[in-house]
């Protein structure tokens, strides 16, 4: 069997990016502000730091991932306005999955929700779109605010 480099690549970018976000998030100044802001914005802004150019901040660096995602993104599948839709409820079903506000569980839900799509689209080809939802659900039943909490 045979897998490409790029795609290869693209894991080993997308991996290094994940070690990022979590380094950033948990270990520097700015993303003890970015879970403050997210937790209390009103205290944040009593201790005197401008919330809104923190929202600022974190929206360009979502921008950023967005631009880095397409730019990876674009030799492996074709590109046209609005391409994102197509995956936008994937990745929210990941975000409720993993715990809203949780980056270790976006990426643990992101991982099973891999194994649970190609493992359906392998055995179960008639209802594999069906599965994540699925998977969602019964998530959901047995911890409903996700794997993993904010923070």
């Amino acid at each position: 069997m045979t897998y490409p480099v790029y795609r290869l690549c693209i894991s080993a970018v997308c991996l290094l990016v994940a070690a990022a976000m979590y380094f950033v998030i948990r270990r520097t100044r700015l993303g003890m502000m970015i879970r403050a802001g997210a937790t209390n914005r009103e205290m944040v802004q009593s201790l005197g730091i401008n919330v809104t150019v923190l929202y600022r901040v974190v929206f360009a660096l979502g921008v950023a991932l967005a631009v880095l995602a397409g730019m990876i993104a674009a030799p492996v599948s074709s590109v046209y306005p609005g391409m994102g839709a197509q995956v936008l409820i994937v990745c929210f079903v990941v975000v409720v999955i993993g715990g809203i506000g949780s980056v270790k569980g976006a990426l643990v839900a992101s991982l099973l929700l891999g194994f649970v799509d190609t493992f359906g689209k392998v055995f179960w080809q008639d209802a594999s779109g069906v599965l994540i939802y699925l998977l969602m659900a019964v998530i959901l039943l047995w911890k409903p605010q996700g794997l993993f909490k904010a923070g």
